[in-house]
């Protein structure tokens, strides 16, 4: 037991000896942060009583909870910080940069953004999917570990964050949706989970944007298979009429905000986007918490066994 708690549990305050004599001062700063201290106690007798261990590294976890994740895995995700599209996100290989005389590199444009433009305006992740983000996404979609959605709604509210200058005050909230079936079989959609996540530490930070929850706006009509190993092309023949939207009334003229756990090629992104863009929607941004690199995608496609675990 720390310090603090010692004293309180001797009927002193934070920092107290046991036994010793409280000081008004003292007394003072136990009256204005007590919840603090009671959490301290709390964290201490349930860790040591029912001590459990992080799912992702193993170590045992400190602090009480419901979350599997210990507070060093959720803080060792760091935002991306490579030259990246500003439509779609993906990292931008600077040598092919320079060999096109392309400068200065904000605002560059990936190929195939150049050469197919997405419906969405910009899509962005906050990190790569790779190391304790992976798999904190595989603890949500794989082990029915609901409370992971809560970490992850917070780094997928930082990669919100990064649309603020750009988009509408008001936005429509869409998880991509998953088919029915699978729904059930897993028992919920993990997009859902982590964008209700998010807009709770949205309304603490940025109390004046009037992000909205719409999810049933878009449902998926068709059990597509996994995207990986197939073509660009073959990807897009996947996706197609894969997507329906019920309520166009609702779309008609507003932004929607696109969220979902992981953007891998883009084609569920801008299959949602044309459909939503189809139905109404002025503008349609993509935000979510991970982001696979081009080297990840070409490393699944070429058959490695990673590809049937993450194609979920």
């Amino acid at each position: 037991m720390n310090d603090n708690a010692l004293g309180v549990a001797a009927g002193g305050p934070p920092g107290a000896p046991p036994g010793g004599v409280v000081e008004g001062r003292v007394m003072s700063r136990w009256w204005q942060g007590p919840g603090r201290v009671v959490r301290a106690v709390v964290d201490d007798l349930v860790t040591t009583i029912y001590p459990s261990d992080c799912r992702v590294c193993g170590g045992p976890l400190l602090r009480a909870g419901f979350s599997p994740v210990c507070d060093a895995c959720a803080a060792g995700v760091v935002p991306q910080s490579m030259t990246l599209c500003v439509r779609c996100g993906e990292a931008l290989d600077m040598e092919g940069v320079r060999f096109a005389g392309q400068f200065p590199v904000e605002g560059l444009v990936c190929s195939p953004c150049r050469m197919v433009p997405p419906e969405f305006e910009r899509a962005v992740a906050y990190a790569v999917y790779r190391d304790e983000l992976r798999e904190m996404v595989h603890l949500l979609k794989y082990e029915r570990m609901r409370t992971v959605a809560k970490p992850l709604g917070k780094l997928l509210a930082r990669a919100i964050e990064m649309l603020e200058a750009e988009a509408g005050r008001e936005l429509l909230v869409v998880a991509v949706p998953l088919f029915p079936a699978k729904e059930r079989e897993r028992g919920y959609n993990q997009a859902v989970l982590m964008s209700d996540a998010a807009l709770v530490e949205l309304k603490k930070s940025r109390r004046e944007w009037k992000l909205i929850a719409a999810h049933g706006v878009i449902r998926r009509v068709k059990d597509t298979k996994s995207q990986f190993g197939l073509t660009p092309k073959g990807r897009r023949r996947n996706l197609q009429g894969a997507f329906a939207v019920g309520d166009r009334a609702a779309l008609a003229g507003r932004e929607v905000l696109l969220v979902d756990d992981i953007y891998t090629t883009g084609a569920t992104a801008r299959a949602c986007a044309r459909v939503l863009r189809a139905a109404g929607a002025s503008k349609v941004w993509v935000a979510t918490a991970s982001r696979a690199q081009p080297e990840m995608v070409a490393a699944w496609d070429a058959g490695s066994e990673t590809a049937a675990w993450d194609a979920g």
